[in-house]
């Protein structure tokens, strides 16, 4: 259906997958960063790595061809039995998961937050993703988002659902 591939195009150029696309190469190693950008951690920063995977895949378009583009980029592509199956998710892992859940609608999910470490500014988050009061997934990351993301990642991966 056009609709469903219209979505799977979506989420596969969204900022989240070329991000870790780019961590799954070691894109950040190759980028020439100024000082500034360097010493604000800006070589794993998403949006520098999504769009110079983006660019990394137009410099290739632009010097070998169509074909060298798609046979880059192939590897990454989940299998086409995944993409039928209707059981990828990619990108935004919290608004899939409600998705799911909200097909039951006694269901119930919630977030919080049960660990915080580090310093100040360097700080890991760790959070639980709850159903009905139950804990069905935990994440951690370095903001209180990106630890709610890892958990409803981890409750996707968990209910059968392929993550990226």
């Amino acid at each position: 259906p056009e609709g469903r591939l219209t979505k799977i195009r979506a989420k596969l150029v969204c900022e989240d997958t070329l991000y870790g696309f780019a961590k799954r190469i070691g894109l950040g190693e190759q980028i020439k960063l100024g000082k500034g950008e360097e010493s604000t951690g800006g070589r794993d920063r998403k949006s520098i790595l999504a769009d110079a995977f983006e660019a990394l895949i137009a410099a290739i378009y632009l010097d070998g061809g169509l074909e060298s583009a798609r046979d880059f980029i192939l590897p990454f592509m989940p299998p086409v039995e995944t993409l039928k199956s209707g059981k990828l998710i990619i990108g935004d892992y919290k608004t899939s998961l409600q998705e799911v859940i909200q097909q039951n609608p006694e269901e119930h999910i919630s977030y919080e937050i049960c660990d915080e470490k580090g310093e100040a500014h360097r700080k890991i988050f760790t959070a639980n993703v709850l159903l009905n009061g139950q804990t069905i997934g935990t994440g951690s990351g370095s903001s209180k988002k990106e630890a709610e993301q890892a958990a409803a990642k981890e409750a996707l991966s968990l209910m059968g659902y392929e993550t990226n």
